[in-house]
């Protein structure tokens, strides 16, 4: 199975490399210092296992694993850290094991069995139907990060590569078929994750306006009538409005009389 260490920490790679050696069907195919370039390197390199440190600069091992849960095939993933107050958000997150430092041979043993176990299971990864417009919801749902910490940044698959898209960076995003393109500040890009879990997600940041479209809540600037009588949003930085269903309309005109 191919292998990737991300940690921050040379001599915690090196450990890992050197325990790794011990197992014949683990092949190591990259190493990462932080969570950014993790995830760059598991988008060229598929690796099936993942061990994370959890502390690392900029994106940090919890966010860079519930971006890796949107990947498929999915890793599994162990988390490698030197603090046992994160085991909670780390299984919230799917790993399949947690390891506090300095990594034991026979804990890394029993990680790799559950990686194991893990890869021989899993199947590919489907998205979520795009909700009926009967059950849009007003925007007020929980976030679905799993241990309720929302993510900084979406990420989007390119060739081989990542990018990573801040979300307040995010004027809407609308679905098309199985994917959702993020329309923001540099342009867009598809992702393959569904409406309804963005929504429930980051609440707070974005609004419904459609079955198919959310809104950033910073980009809306106001309602308006177009001349064949329906409503339209007039976004902040948007070239075009975008359409209103008539399901959302009350929610939003509130919602503007409050801007």
């Amino acid at each position: 199975m191919k292998v990737l260490i991300a940690d921050d920490e040379p001599m915690a790679r090196d450990r890992l490399r050197m325990l790794l050696a011990e197992h014949a069907d683990m092949r190591l195919v990259a190493e990462a210092g932080d969570g950014s370039a993790a995830l760059d390197a598991c988008a060229e390199h598929t690796p099936d296992v993942v061990l994370l440190d959890i502390s690392m600069p900029g994106i940090d091992g919890l966010e860079a694993a519930r971006h890796l849960a949107t990947f498929d095939p999915r890793p599994a993933v162990v988390f490698c850290t030197a603090y046992d107050e994160h085991a909670l958000s780390a299984f919230e997150a799917a790993a399949v094991d947690y390891l506090v430092k300095p990594v034991r041979r026979e804990r890394l043993a029993i990680a790799l069995d559950r990686a194991r176990t893990f890869v021989a299971g899993r199947a590919p990864r489907h998205e979520d139907p795009a909700p009926a417009e009967a059950g849009a919801t007003n925007g007020t749902g929980t976030n679905g990060a799993g241990n309720g910490k929302r993510r900084s940044h979406l990420c989007a698959r390119l060739r081989g590569s990542l990018r990573l898209i801040a979300i307040e960076d995010i004027r809407y995003l609308q679905a098309d078929e199985k994917y959702v393109v993020v329309h923001h500040a540099r342009g867009e890009d598809l992702i393959e994750e569904s409406l309804k879990s963005l929504e429930t997600e980051f609440a707070d940041n974005f609004v419904r306006i459609h079955r198919n479209c959310l809104v950033s809540r910073e980009e809306l600037v106001e309602l308006r009538r177009a001349s064949d009588g329906r409503i339209e949003a007039v976004l902040r930085h948007g070239d075009k409005p975008l359409e209103v269903s008539r399901r959302c309309v009350p929610h939003l005109r509130d919602m503007v009389r409050h801007l």
